[in-house]
């Protein structure tokens, strides 16, 4: 049986890309007859407070998304992640990182989420002396250690990635220096716990996947299926992001009802072949990953109203 999940980030107001995820992730599960579950994925509780997520269940709710079983919150389970960080470290698979972000990525924007950027092992062959030495002036992170491996997988939309742990990927992150989980880890212990068997996101994510899977193995997991949707853009071709409030469900929700929306989504992923509204339960038999669009997808003109 499929199960499937939807995770967002409630670092702000969901926008229509986070909803086209959330609609072919729940759409893909239910139409195989499977299960799908939300996860809130507010590790990071500092970018994602409180009022973030009750928008968040507010618009899936709007929207009309059904969940099975009760929704899971990672800011309520740091000791899963500590279970699995003692694991690795019982193995001799993470060490201390010393190194600043500014120092490693002085030339990118704060969300290094769909970054290749590959760590040059500066700390990975620190003495357990030095490594002291260099914890009295800051802490560290964790890095899990990664071999000179090549990682393979079908993606059901973008096709056959392979990857080099070491020469692509790099030692990366499992634990931040402020002791926050990183997103691999937190993300790789909850489609476990979970029973994740297939996983629907954004292409930004894309590069994380190898990594998942050798953590996902590490941890005696099985690996899911993965299909990476396109990016969704605005009428003229410009990525939405949360950080510019572009086509949230504020404005959105004052100009077009839940149905209309989803009926705009359809059209524009390659579902139906005209827009009109539709519910989520409509869709599921008409549902055909074959139709998805591979490309990047664009929204029509949505400030006057219904196209």
């Amino acid at each position: 049986m499929v199960v499937g999940r939807f995770a967002p980030t409630p670092s702000g107001r969901l926008h229509l890309g986070n909803l086209l995820c959330a609609m072919l992730a729940w759409l893909s599960a239910r139409s195989g007859g499977g299960r799908i579950l939300l996860r809130i994925e507010d590790v990071d509780t500092p970018r994602c407070p409180d009022r973030n997520t009750r928008l968040c269940l507010e618009d899936l709710r709007w929207f009309g998304f059904s969940w099975d079983g009760p929704i899971l919150r990672q800011s309520e389970r740091t000791p899963e992640y500590e279970n699995a960080l003692a694991e690795l470290q019982a193995h001799g698979l993470v060490y201390p990182c010393f190194c600043t972000r500014a120092e490693l990525h002085p030339e990118l924007a704060p969300n290094l989420g769909d970054t290749q950027t590959v760590y040059p092992g500066t700390c990975r062959n620190l003495t357990p002396t030095e490594a002291a030495s260099k914890a009295l002036i800051r802490s560290p992170a964790l890095r899990l250690r990664v071999p000179d491996e090549t990682v393979s997988f079908e993606d059901r939309l973008q096709g056959s990635v392979c990857e080099n742990l070491r020469r692509d990927c790099g030692d990366f992150v499992i634990r931040r220096s402020d002791g926050l989980f990183g997103y691999q880890l937190a993300c790789v212990v909850d489609d476990i716990a979970s029973g994740v068997t297939e996983v629907v996101r954004g292409r930004d994510i894309l590069s994380a996947t190898p990594r998942q899977i050798y953590l996902t193995g590490l941890l005696g997991g099985t690996t899911p299926s993965y299909a990476h949707i396109p990016l969704l853009t605005d009428a003229q071709g410009r990525r939405l992001a949360k950080r510019d409030h572009d086509l949230d469900l504020t404005a959105l929700s004052r100009r077009y009802t839940a149905q209309d929306l989803i009926g705009i989504l359809a059209f524009s992923c390659g579902l139906r072949d005209r827009i009109c509204p539709a519910s989520l339960e409509e869709l599921v038999p008409e549902f055909d990953w074959d139709r998805v669009r591979r490309d990047d997808i664009r929204l029509p003109d949505l400030t006057g109203g219904m196209p």
